[in-house]
């Protein structure tokens, strides 16, 4: 939101505020009696409203809107956003009350007994209506930013929401590949004349790849299961091009259970993996471990690549900042992203929270 948006809206209550003082004033002033001074009647009542009304109003107000409300109410400690409510508005009263009557009055305060029993109720009484005049400009205060937090976060959900189909879709027509389509369907074509079942069951794969791309992926969030089975399914079909039965390694550790999961969150790494392993012949040239814990899930993938090769591992698919944006948009800094670079190493240590 506009900041010029939010100043208006502050700077619509105190103007409000002012016009109530001014009526006030004029009430007060037709209430006197004839042949009273009314000009220093008017300044004694105007006096007195801005010790016991205004600056207590003011205090707690912006006590309350930014100190209350973000650092309390905001976090939802009700309690603690009550107790310190209260304080504030206790505080200002008996602050700007003895600042009354003892730095503007020299220890005298309207209708008052220095030192007597009526004094005393006199003070408490002026504490107690300042306390609440106080308290009703503050609560007036988290209203007005409860209500301006809420205007931003459904804008914020609106720009998040909008950023994030733009990721997705990007990150959709990244898994569409070709190149990786065509391969896949000569390879599957190549194995029916070898062995039409599993040929048969390559294409099933390949098809539930498809399926998941297209329909999973509209979803916020989908069970962990069927993203590990989209997993199993691409890795299978990767490892078609290869002899070695060692090729990759692939594990998971935990119970899947019904725990949440962003849909395609980790494939863009695995994708990075078998895009940079050159050497099919080597054993464990990609090894990906997932881990699931009741609070998070972490993913870790490894893969060995040739230094010398022309082709330098630095983005996915998608691209690494691309990636970036999506984790922060869908996990909100609550996620880990760690990558580690030796000389013919590639680690990506990924850790989302759970759901």
């Amino acid at each position: 939101m506009k900041k010029s948006f939010v100043i208006l809206i502050n700077l619509g209550f105190w103007v409000c505020y002012c016009i109530l003082i001014v009526i006030l004033l004029v009430v007060y002033n037709r209430s006197s009696p004839s042949g009273v001074d009314h000009e220093s009647r008017i300044v004694n009542a105007l006096k007195n409203l801005l010790l016991f009304a205004f600056i207590p109003s003011v205090v707690c107000y912006f006590s309350y809107y930014f100190l209350l409300f973000p650092r309390y109410l905001q976090q939802k400690k009700f309690f603690l956003a009550v107790i310190f409510g209260i304080l504030i508005a206790v505080g200002t009263a008996v602050a700007g009350y003895f600042l009354h009557r003892y730095f503007i009055e020299t220890g005298r305060v309207i209708d008052m007994d220095n030192g007597g029993k009526n004094g005393r109720s006199t003070a408490v009484r002026v504490i107690i209506v300042m306390t609440g005049i106080g308290t009703i400009a503050g609560v007036l205060a988290l209203f007005i930013k409860g209500f301006i937090t809420w205007l931003n976060e459904i804008k914020l959900k609106e720009m998040l929401k909008e950023k994030n189909y733009e990721i997705e879709m990007a990150l959709v027509k990244s898994q569409l590949d070709p190149h990786l389509l065509f391969n896949t369907i000569n390879n599957i074509d190549a194995l029916i004349l070898k062995d039409a079942a599993k040929a048969s069951d390559y294409l099933n794969k390949l098809s539930g790849i498809m399926r998941f791309i297209l329909y999973e992926t509209k979803a916020d969030r989908i069970f962990l299961h069927k993203e590990v089975e989209y997993l199993e399914k691409y890795i299978a079909l990767q490892k078609i091009r290869t002899s070695n039965l060692n090729y990759v390694h692939f594990s998971v550790t935990g119970v899947m259970g019904n725990k949440l999961i962003a849909p395609m969150v980790f494939i863009p790494f695995i994708e990075n993996a078998f895009k940079h392993t050159h050497n099919k012949k080597l054993e464990n040239a990609i090894t990906i471990n997932i881990f699931i814990n009741d609070d998070n899930i972490q993913l870790i993938c490894e893969n060995k690549f040739d230094p010398m090769s022309s082709v330098q591992q630095i983005d996915s698919g998608l691209g690494n900042e691309l990636i970036q944006k999506r984790l922060s948009l869908i996990y909100k800094g609550k996620h880990s992203l760690k990558v580690h670079k030796t000389n013919e190493l590639y680690t990506i240590n990924l850790t989302i929270p759970n759901g």
